[in-house]
């Protein structure tokens, strides 16, 4: 017999993602910070932890500062007990300042994983990994881009 509770919590968890990573597409940064019980970012590609709302917005405006048109793209959302992995692309040109690094004007895609924390139907945590070399070389910052890795 199904656990109806679950299921709707499950159900509930998956509006949230959605919604959580379409607001991110749509630059509508107050949707997204209400997904969160607790805004809290760890981008463990580059070992970076934004913690609380401040900086959680300073990730943004830097993140979208240096890539204005960064988007993601769901493939598959994965159920736990207490999380949801999410299995996503994320896209972006290279427009402006990051990590010290002047524009390219080059874009990347590259395959991501995250792991979204809950306490009940709302986010406390977005763990993201990453190579960051798949993205730099894409962006011209490292080796050759005609060359896989």
């Amino acid at each position: 017999m199904p656990n109806t509770d679950n299921e709707g919590l499950r159900a509930a968890r998956d509006t949230v993602i959605r919604e959580h990573m379409e607001s991110e597409n749509r630059l509508d940064f107050d949707t997204t910070i209400a997904t969160f019980d607790h805004p809290r970012y760890e981008l463990v590609g580059t070992g970076q932890v934004f913690d609380g709302e401040e900086q959680v917005r300073k990730y943004y405006a830097a993140s979208r500062t240096a890539f204005p048109d960064q988007r993601n793209e769901i493939h598959t959302l994965r159920h736990a007990d207490d999380a949801v992995v999410v299995e996503f692309d994320l896209l972006g040109t290279h427009l402006g300042t990051f990590a010290g690094f002047d524009p390219t004007g080059r874009t990347f895609r590259c395959r991501m994983a995250a792991i979204f924390e809950f306490v009940g139907d709302r986010i406390v945590c977005e763990r993201i990994y990453f190579d960051s070399g798949t993205i730099l070389r894409q962006l011209g910052l490292i080796g050759d881009p005609a060359i896989p890795a």
